[in-house]
């Protein structure tokens, strides 16, 4: 495969510098991206950036994933109209290590293939290099003109909302700069990748290895992915969709895919999954004539589930969706483990009561009615227990004297009441 047209034809290039192409076809191309390690998680907003790396692994070139454990100390400016607060020592190396953990999902790096993947932290170079070495050594390769002419820098500085820009963070620019020169002369390393906030950055590496080496390097982003609403891809009334199933459960990651819109759908099987061009043309022509089918936000769902945690976290996720739409049985329901059952039930009503009323058992009028009062009164519970309509834990309730006790429970704390086909609401023993 070629790694140009592949990215191309995915709509993941929005810009790159002449002989970029050239480059990467005469052999093999060692080229970087780099992570900020602010959170001990990746989110989907970073997948595109993985996603050019596996591109690059699979096209036969050599990617380098670098976490920034020095510059994310200081915070990089782009896009951002106020300065970072910056993370402790302790707090990045673990960031780091979780960071590396989710890595290795997608890339390869442990072969012995002349291509394997590596992972670099720039604070193993940057711990021991003085302030006055740097300024002496690279400082000087670069105007102050040069580097207020950014975006990045010159937004900032126009922005009347902006506080200003600290040194601290004009000089990440020079930084991000000594990383490509660094992997330049260390790893060979000719090419680094980014989303289009990135270009100046990258561009202030290209010029320094230039200045200071002669050598030439490259530089190629993709855009930045938004929703056709305009609004921030990635970002849900929570916040982040991450890829650990920590801060968002896979039943939340399922969902957030099966919910994007048709002309999101269409954007996002190009460069969230694998899937060919005949495939995704197939697909979308497909879920053109059929749209209700929403066949395009299933494959995509399926495809980056599969790919972020397992065929078996999707399935799994699948099974509780289906509990909530009413299609799956009480068996399905008492398998589900509790942060799956909160993520499917969350928003639904919820009442609390203690332990001790149902270790000794307490008759569903009393409970549902006085002690957790999910109904304004008994009668109204008794008619609709008589007429069928009422469920415990996805079982039908037909005795209107009957007892509900601790064996019912699911994960030892919660019972799901239903009311009818769709009204749902959740008791829980503290």
């Amino acid at each position: 495969m070629d790694f140009i047209e592949e990215l191309q034809w995915r709509g993941m290039i929005h810009d790159r510098m002449p002989g970029t192409d050239e480059q990467l076809k005469s052999g093999m191309t060692t080229a970087y991206l780099g992570i900020d390690p602010t959170a001990d998680s990746l989110h989907i907003g970073h997948l595109v950036g993985v996603m050019m790396l596996m591109h690059l692994q699979r096209c036969g070139h050599k990617p380098i994933a670098l976490v920034g454990g020095a510059t994310g100390m200081i915070g990089d400016p782009s896009l951002k109209s106020q300065e970072r607060v910056l993370l402790s020592e302790e707090a990045l190396r673990h960031n780091q290590e979780a960071i590396k953990q989710q890595l290795s999902r997608f890339l390869d790096f442990e072969s012995d293939a002349p291509n394997a993947a590596e992972l670099v932290n720039n604070y193993d170079w940057m711990k021991g290099y003085s302030f006055l070495n740097f300024i002496r050594d690279i400082g000087k390769h670069i105007t102050v003109n040069y580097m207020m002419a950014k975006d990045s820098v010159k937004k900032r500085l126009s922005s009347e909302s902006s506080e200003g820009m600290s040194f601290t963070e004009f000089s990440y620019q020079l930084l991000q700069g000594f990383d490509f020169l660094h992997l330049y002369r260390e790893k060979q390393c000719k090419l680094q990748v980014g989303g289009s906030d990135q270009w100046g950055n990258i561009t202030t590496g290209t010029e320094l290895i230039r200045r200071v080496t002669g050598g030439e390097a490259f530089a190629l982003v993709c855009p930045l992915i938004t929703k056709a609403d305009g609004t921030k891809f990635g970002k849900t009334e929570s916040g982040n969709v991450w890829l650990d199933k920590r801060y968002t459960s896979v039943y939340k990651f399922v969902q957030f895919w099966l919910n994007v819109s048709d002309v999101d759908a269409e954007k996002y099987i190009r460069i969230f999954t694998f899937l060919s061009q005949s495939e995704v043309e197939s697909l979308v022509e497909a879920h053109r004539q059929e749209p209700h089918l929403r066949l395009l936000q299933k494959r995509l769902a399926k495809e980056v589930t599969c790919m972020v945690h397992s065929e078996a976290d999707y399935d799994a996720a699948m099974e509780a969706a289906g509990i909530l739409f009413g299609q799956s049985t009480a068996d399905a329901l008492k398998r589900l483990d509790e942060e799956t059952l909160l993520s499917v039930f969350e928003g639904v009503p919820t009442y609390e009561v203690q332990a001790e009323l149902l270790a000794e058992g307490c008759k569903v009028l009393d409970l549902f009615v006085e002690k957790a009062p999910a109904f304004p009164s008994k009668g109204e519970l008794r008619k609709l227990i008589q007429a069928g309509g009422f469920s415990v834990n996805k079982e039908k309730w037909t005795d209107v004297d009957g007892v509900v006790d601790a064996s019912l429970l699911l994960n030892n704390r919660y019972l799901l009441g239903q009311k009818g086909k769709k009204n749902y609401f959740l008791l829980v023993v503290r």
